[in-house]
């Protein structure tokens, strides 16, 4: 399938695909006129990485686990290296530290909507 086919099918812009193929965690085939030809699989790994990317991780530690990617929502790591199990645990703890923000930035944007709201002037009735 052509670039914008993949695109309109993962609601990934054509610019991301090239780049995600420039980071080497997608690849297409050139066709005799120049343009790219992606295989159906690219599909699902697609949004592979698009869920790695939104839950953190970046396109280099993306790229290391790929090969151990399997069917969409599987993650197949059959001998680990060290390196990996290392990289891995790095990743949950930045994840950690990241949803740590963002629950104290949450309870920060509540409480102060609540002091709003009690100073907001009452609306008058209809």
């Amino acid at each position: 399938m052509r670039i914008g086919e993949l695109s309109e099918r993962t609601g990934v812009s054509r610019r991301m695909l090239r780049y995600y193929e420039e980071q080497g965690l997608i690849a297409s085939h050139r066709c005799a006129n120049g343009y790219r030809d992606y295989p159906e699989p690219c599909v699902d790994r697609v949004q592979q990485v698009r869920g790695l990317l939104d839950a953190g991780l970046s396109t280099q530690t993306i790229r290391r686990i790929l090969p151990c990617l399997g069917p969409p929502g599987r993650i197949d790591i059959p001998n680990p290296t060290p390196e990996t199990i290392a990289l891995l645990e790095l990743e949950c703890a930045r994840m950690s530290q990241r949803i740590d923000r963002l629950t104290r930035n949450r309870d920060a944007m509540t409480a102060y909507l609540a002091d709003v709201r009690k100073a907001a002037p009452a609306e008058p009735a209809a």
